[in-house]
């Protein structure tokens, strides 16, 4: 079955030693008064009901999965719905939900770090509340008060759940190609009938209602994603008391059977003229539904984090137990048959693989989640817009990077199990599968590395990328004469100037040709990716050297760890460089037929 220790230590070191969060939300007047205790508490009760109630029912939904029972039923493994019960008792979809609905409040940077538990223990349940928190975030920004009143109380108390409903049999990321239709009914509703395919969490037993949010056409909408209206389709209309009332017209047509993630139930939705209410304003639903869909993408990457955390967890203890062969230098465990394999070389390798890929990660999400309480509640508008550029520019990494990575982690964790890794009872082969869905679903790995480059890069002339890089050449200019920082920063400096340079390069190959900018993407994506890592790992080590004389292993292994990340990993942007550069004529100039 595998452990799961919520990593408490190094969620401590990240806010508080290097965010100073409890400084930083000073300036945000709703969390001025929240102090490092409170955070250190939470976090601690979290840790709890993730490894103690989450986790046990990880592999029981694999082997179980959710079963279809007709007529739209869709029952969850064994425990799942006790699970949320608890869940719900404890107030945590509560969190950092505003008061005015029943909310407690919290920053999303405390909430940013129970979904990473959450996500470790089970990334199969933690998609049924983490899809409702971005229906909370949808109709919170774009809700009419009445939709708020009826709909945000029991989505924030948990007592209902939520999901977004876009993708249909024809079309997933084209969005622009939907037909799912919405007539008008006279009565400020409207009649909406579709099919939409893949919904996470589409239908299940562990709430009372479901608000699906719905992406469909009204009858005189322009074509294309400028004819999109988004609309709250409730599985049960709302009484005049708030309560579940009439069953409406869309149900659960079957389940997906899958690679991964058997416990939550993908679903077939059918409408049926189901009734439903406009969000936002007709023809604008993209707008509304980006909401959801950043918030989506946010989550994904947290997926990502926790699977790689809790598969590190795992391979450590079995590298640390296991014994095979004896060490090239002679035996470390001459009292055994064999020495444990932490001692060769690439067990080594892939184990701080995952610890430099998971901890890097830690804190380039909490720093970003930080950034977007300061785009919602900072006191000061520019700091408000400086924020939200740096979330529109690092949103695409934080979900591209970071389930790149998982992948690659929880596939070094199979690899450090050998033969048991490839066995079901070990657990390790399960966060193989379920780790592969993270890099398609939200906007394919690849769709991001558009957004991106296309989008977020070359769309401003570079404008929000130099923000970042600018963060960064502070650093640089800080720590640069400082000797025993020249190991982290002159490397940090080096793939900072490649950056700036590569992309100045596609931009202009893409001025005369844009498909220079599709093949370019992803690798150019996966050096973005790194210059945020070394940064941040430059940083870490910063801290480290500092608390070297305490004595407390955790700094040395901190220290240790950069080094690895910029001895072993940050040179595979040289390889990425160079496939950037190579530009789009050795695939575009293929003719198809040669394929």
């Amino acid at each position: 079955m595998g452990q799961y220790n919520a990593p408490l230590r190094d969620m401590q070191f990240v806010l508080h030693e290097l965010l100073g969060v409890e400084n930083e939300l000073k300036a945000l007047p709703k969390h001025a008064d929240i102090d490092a205790d409170t955070i250190n508490q939470v976090l601690e009760e979290a840790g709890k009901f993730c490894s103690e109630v989450v986790f046990p029912l990880n592999q029981v939904g694999d082997r179980e999965g959710c079963k279809y029972e007709g007529d739209g039923v869709v029952t969850t493994p064994t425990g799942f719905k006790q699970a949320y019960r608890q869940y719900v008792e404890a107030g945590w979809p509560s969190l950092a939900c505003d008061p005015a609905f029943g909310g407690q409040g919290l920053p999303q940077v405390v909430n940013n770090a129970l979904y990473e538990m959450l996500n470790s223990a089970n990334q199969a349940w933690t998609m049924y509340p983490g899809l409702s928190h971005g229906a909370y975030e949808c109709l919170h920004a774009h809700g009419t008060p009445e939709q708020q009143a009826t709909y945000l109380p029991k989505i924030v108390s948990g007592e209902w759940t939520g999901t977004m409903c876009l993708t249909e049999p024809h079309c997933g990321t084209d969005l622009g190609m939907l037909r799912t239709k919405a007539e008008p009914n006279g009565d400020g509703s409207y009649a909406i009938s579709g099919t939409k395919i893949f919904i996470s969490a589409g239908e299940h037993d562990m709430a009372a209602n479901i608000v699906h949010l719905v992406l469909a056409r009204l009858p005189d909408a322009p074509p294309g994603t400028k004819g999109i209206s988004l609309f709250v389709v409730p599985k049960f209309i709302p009484d005049a008391n708030g309560a579940p009332g009439e069953r409406n017209g869309i149900k659960c047509g079957s389940i997906e059977h899958k690679m991964g993630i058997h416990g939550n139930a993908t679903c077939v939705m059918n409408l049926d003229g189901a009734r439903g209410w406009l969000v936002g304003e007709p023809n604008k639903g993209l707008n509304a539904m980006f909401v959801m869909m950043n918030a989506a993408r946010q989550g994904v990457g947290m997926q990502g984090m926790g699977l790689t955390e809790v598969a590190y967890q795992n391979s450590l203890v079995y590298a640390k137990e296991r014994i095979q062969m004896r060490s090239l230098t002679g035996p470390k465990a001459p009292d055994k048959p064999a020495d444990p394999i932490i001692v060769h070389p690439d067990v080594r390798r892939m184990l701080l693989t995952q610890k430099a890929y998971v901890e890097g990660g830690r804190a380039f999400s909490y720093w970003t989640a930080l950034h977007i309480d300061k785009e919602l509640s900072h006191g000061d508008e520019a700091e408000r817009r400086e924020a939200a550029d740096l979330v529109a520019l690092l949103t695409p990494i934080i979900k591209a990077f970071l389930t790149d990575n998982a992948f690659e982690c929880t596939n070094h964790a199979m690899q450090i199990y050998g033969g048991h890794g490839y066995i079901a009872e070990w657990g390790m082969e399960q966060y193989v599968r379920d780790a592969r869905i993270n890099m398609i679903y939200e906007g394919t790995n690849s769709i991001q590395a558009l957004d991106l480059l296309g989008r977020k890069v070359l769309g401003d002339m570079g404008a929000k990328l130099k923000k970042f890089g600018r963060i960064v050449q502070d650093f640089v200019e800080a720590e640069g004469v400082k000797e025993e920082m020249q190991e982290f920063v002159n490397p940090l400096a080096d793939i900072g100037d490649k950056v700036q340079k590569l992309t100045m390069e596609i931009g202009m190959k893409a001025m005369a040709n844009p498909d220079e900018v599709g093949a370019a993407a992803v690798p150019y994506q996966r050096v973005v990716g790194h210059l945020v890592f070394a940064y941040f790992w430059a940083r870490m080590a910063r801290i480290a050297l500092d608390k070297q004389g305490s004595g407390d292993k955790f700094y040395a292994s901190k220290l240790a760890t950069a080094r690895f990340y910029f001895a072993k990993l940050l040179p595979e942007t040289a390889y990425h460089i160079r496939v950037a550069r190579a530009g789009a004529k050795t695939q575009m100039e293929v003719d198809v037929d040669l394929f």
